[in-house]
């Protein structure tokens, strides 16, 4: 089933990348509301390791490619060498399963020098609700 922006209630989520040079740059996105539809669909990303060129590069091309919409992403070079960074992504029109897409993505991050960690929103907010 495809969604339709139109046809449901949306909430707006205003989000800030902040980059190296401390650049912000604000975005709206819109996506669904009720009937579970994050609990379903919306993964935590993270990927942690040494910076090197192109890591974000490769993540985002991956997700475009199996049709993976970000929506938020935050990403810190802490000591000017290593990397950190989280996104939160919406699988609804996804190409293949969770499980392919964290495979996947493990074995991007094996090929760049990061590890890459993907996980179900809901496990998510579980493991880190006081």
């Amino acid at each position: 089933m495809k969604y339709q922006a139109k046809n449901r209630n949306k909430k707006k989520n205003k989000y800030s990348v902040q980059t190296e040079n401390s650049t912000n740059y604000e975005s709206n996105n819109s996506y669904p509301e009720g009937d579970n539809y994050s609990m379903k669909h919306k993964t935590i990303i993270t990927v942690v390791g040494k910076d090197t060129v192109g890591i974000i590069a490769k993540v985002c091309t991956y997700l475009a490619e199996h049709n993976i919409n970000i929506l938020d992403i935050s990403q810190t070079i802490v000591a000017g060498d290593y990397f950190n960074m989280m996104m939160v992504v919406d699988r609804a029109n996804a190409k293949g399963s969770y499980g392919e897409m964290a495979d996947d993505l493990e074995a991007v991050g094996k090929e760049i020098g990061v590890v890459i960690r993907c996980q179900r929103e809901e496990i998510f907010d579980s493991m880190h609700r006081i």
